[in-house]
C-alpha cells in the first residue's frame, strides 16, 4: 500500500492509499495497527509528509562511494546524528535557505527513509525488518557551514533548520519492497541527475541499521530513519553546487516514487 497523509478541505489530517490512477481513497483507523481502504474517494486538499516522526535519526556516510568522494575511511560503525523533527517539510513544501542564521552553503542529500512501526528494542539483525512498517523518500538538507565550523563540531544545527527535512510523497509498506537493498536512487535539481546510486551501495543495510540503533536504546513507533546519501553531494563536486533561489529538487527512488520541493529564501523577519 501507498499510504499518504494530507489535509481535507475542512483542515483535518487523515490518511489515504494512493492509487494507481493519481486518485487517493480514504483509510480509516491507526496508522500503526489496522489502516483500513472505505473505498471513498480521498478529498486531499493539501498533501503531507507521511508521518509525523516521533524520532529522526540519521546516519552519515553510509555509501561506499560517497565515502570515497569525500575521502573518509569506512566507519567501523553507523554514524549517528539526529535532526530536529521541527525540520520536516511536505512533499511540494520549500526549502528555506536560511537568512536569519545565514548559509550560503546549503547542500542536497537524497536518502531513503525507514519508518519503523512497532516499538522495539535490542532487535536481531535477523528479525530487524519485520519492525518496519514502511520507506519513503527524504531530503537530508543540510546547511555545510554550520555542520563543520559553527556548530560546535556538532551536526544537529546545520541538519536541523526549519524545511531540511522534506519526507514523503506517500510512504510504501514492506510488502511492496520486499529488499529494500535492491533500489535506484537518484537526485535531480532542474532536470539536472547530481546523484545516481541504488541502495545496495551502503556500508550498513536497514536491518543492520535497525539492530545497532535499537542497541540498549528504545525505538518508538513512528521512529524515521535516514540511511543515508550516495555520491554526487553538492560539497564534493568541482565547483560546488549549492541549492539557489529557483531550484527544484526531486528524489526518486525505484519503488518508493518522486519527492519535490522548491528552494526559496527565508522569509525576512517581521
Amino acid at each position: 500500500m501507498r499510504i499518504i497523509r494530507y489535509l481535507d478541505p475542512q483542515g483535518r489530517v487523515n490518511y489515504g492509499s494512493q492509487q494507481a490512477d493519481g486518485s487517493a481513497h480514504r483509510l480509516e483507523g491507526e496508522l500503526f495497527h489496522t489502516l483500513k481502504d472505505t473505498g471513498q474517494k480521498a478529498e486531499v486538499a493539501t498533501l503531507l509528509a507521511p508521518i509525523k516522526p516521533s524520532a529522526l535519526l540519521c546516519v552519515g556516510l553510509n555509501y561506499r562511494t560517497h565515502a570515497k568522494e569525500v575521502g573518509a575511511a569506512v566507519p567501523a560503525f553507523p554514524i549517528l546524528f539526529i535532526k530536529s523533527p521541527g525540520a520536516l517539510q511536505n512533499p511540494g513544501g520549500p526549502i528555506e535557505l536560511p537568512r536569519f542564521l545565514k548559509s550560503d552553503e546549503v547542500d542536497y542529500e537524497g536518502e531513503m527513509a525507514v519508518v519503523i512501526g512497532k516499538t522495539c528494542k535490542n532487535v536481531s539483525r535477523a528479525k530487524a525488518l519485520d519492525y518496519v512498517l514502511g520507506y519513503t523518500c527524504a531530503n537530508d538538507v543540510s546547511a555545510r557551514e554550520w555542520q563543520t565550523q559553527f556548530g560546535g563540531t556538532q551536526w544537529c544545527r546545520g541538519k536541523s533548520f526549519d524545511t531540511f527535512c522534506p519526507l514523503g510523497p506517500w510512504l510504501v509498506t514492506t510488502d511492496e519492497v520486499p529488499d529494500p537493498q535492491t533500489l535506484r536512487i537518484r537526485t535531480v535539481i532542474n532536470g539536472q541527475v547530481l546523484q545516481d546510486s541504488n541502495t545496495s551501495d551502503m556500508i550498513f543495510d536497514v536491518a543492520s541499521l535497525i539492530e545497532f540503533l535499537s542497541g540498549s536504546t528504545t525505538l518508538e513507533a513512528g521512529t524515521v530513519i535516514l540511511t543515508g546519501t550516495p555520491q554526487g553531494v553538492g560539497a564534493a563536486r568541482t565547483p560546488k553546487r549549492w541549492l539557489v533561489p529557483g531550484d527544484s529538487v526531486s528524489v526518486e527512488i525505484e519503488r518508493l516514487g518522486v519527492l519535490t520541493n522548491p528552494v526559496v529564501e527565508e522569509r525576512a523577519r517581521p
